[in-house]
């Protein structure tokens, strides 16, 4: 039971990477520090964007338009840090 709670904790914490990586580069892109032009860039950008887009889509649907801001990175790094809470909440007492 223990080492199932550890592979979601590590599986919590590549999602938790890889949607802080989106959100800077988003950042980087939107102060045109990096140019969607370049081919690597945009082979990340559109990478990252395939990735999170199945996590993403679900919230922005329950979400109310905002204008130009996008609320839903943040509400997903909110639910993966409450996942990771409750999943270290209900392991085992000797971990």
């Amino acid at each position: 039971m223990l080492s199932i709670i550890q592979i979601l904790l590590l599986i919590l914490d590549v999602v938790w990477f890889v949607m802080i990586a989106h959100i800077v580069m988003s950042w980087l892109i939107s102060f045109n520090v990096l140019n969607l032009r370049q081919p690597l860039v945009a082979q990340l950008w559109y990478g990252l964007n395939r990735l999170l887009e199945p996590l993403y889509g679900p919230i922005r649907r329950i979400l109310p338009q905002m204008g130009g801001l996008d609320l839903a990175p943040l509400v997903a790094l909110i639910g993966v840090y409450a996942l990771r809470i409750i999943l270290i909440n209900n392991a085992p007492a000797f971990y």
